[in-house]
């Protein structure tokens, strides 16, 4: 199946299948973790993930971090056409600071949405022994691509929540913030480079979604028991677009399993949506 880009026709993306393998050592961890804020508001608080070498903190890797081991999806046309849908990462085992892992991934489908094309692609990683270490499923819409007459894609299951959130956590968004998040591997230039922003009807670059992302998932944390060996699922749609030297304010709702959340911007936009953060049985 194929549909009409702005540059062009997509090719056949359904079925395509990439093979890579990706190591990563302590200071990868590390970087991404700065890159998703930890450590800004108090440097003390959050040294088991900013450090490798600090008196009673060994070091713990952001369960998020499994989604900058995903594979990048396939080339979708001109780079200012695409945004980030969804994505939804599964861990099976903590990922250690320093290891590697075998990733294959497939492109699951491609959704005719009407004014855009929305691609699905799985990523699973597996460690040296073959045995499967997370699942990273990534939605990518692509603008102006649509009306080629698939189906639409299904919205995930989300009720909901009823009432005001249980908690809201304020963090503030560094103005250099997408360039340091951008050194974890995500060099888009949408996040950094204003002529490129400016071509996508931006009036400057935005933070990259995954970033947000990062941050929603590691301000959640304390409110799940502070394990994040115990993150087992982690999901959100990306709705508007959030900028550097803004602030985010996650807002969770407490459930059994772990919470459901929402991300706003300063002005109250809803930036990320349908958020779930979920912890394995003990």
């Amino acid at each position: 199946m194929s549909a009409p880009g702005p540059g062009g026709p997509l090719p056949a993306l359904v079925g395509l299948h990439t093979s890579s393998r990706r190591a990563w050592t302590a200071t990868e961890t590390i970087l991404y973790a700065l890159g998703v804020g930890a450590g800004q508001r108090d440097p003390a608080t959050e040294l088991r993930f900013t450090t490798e070498n600090s008196t009673g903190h060994p070091q713990r890797v952001l369960p998020t971090f499994a989604s900058v081991l995903a594979a990048d999806p396939p080339p979708l046309g001109d780079p200012t056409a695409v945004r980030h849908a969804e994505e939804a990462l599964t861990l099976f085992r903590p990922l250690p600071p320093a290891g590697q892992v075998h990733t294959t991934a497939t492109v699951t489908a491609l959704h005719d949405q009407g004014s855009g094309a929305l691609v699905q692609q799985v990523s699973r990683l597996r460690d040296p022994a073959g045995t499967t270490v997370a699942v990273v499923r990534r939605s990518m819409f692509v603008i102006g691509a649509g009306g080629f007459g698939g189906s639409r894609a299904r919205a995930a299951g989300w009720r909901a929540p009823t009432g005001p959130p249980e908690h809201r956590i304020v963090a503030a968004v560094r103005p250099d913030q997408a360039l340091l998040y951008r050194l974890s591997g995500d060099r888009n230039p949408l996040h950094s480079d204003p002529v490129v922003a400016g071509r996508a009807g931006l009036p400057r670059p935005v933070l990259h979604g995954l970033c947000t992302f990062g941050f929603a998932g590691r301000l959640l944390l304390p409110l799940v028991g502070d394990d994040p060996t115990r993150v087992r699922h982690v999901r959100a749609r990306f709705n508007a677009p959030l900028h550097p030297g803004d602030t985010l304010t996650v807002q969770a709702w407490r459930r059994p399993y772990g919470v459901l959340f929402r991300v706003g911007d300063g002005a109250g936009r809803i930036v990320l949506d349908r958020g779930v953060l979920a912890l394995a049985a003990r």
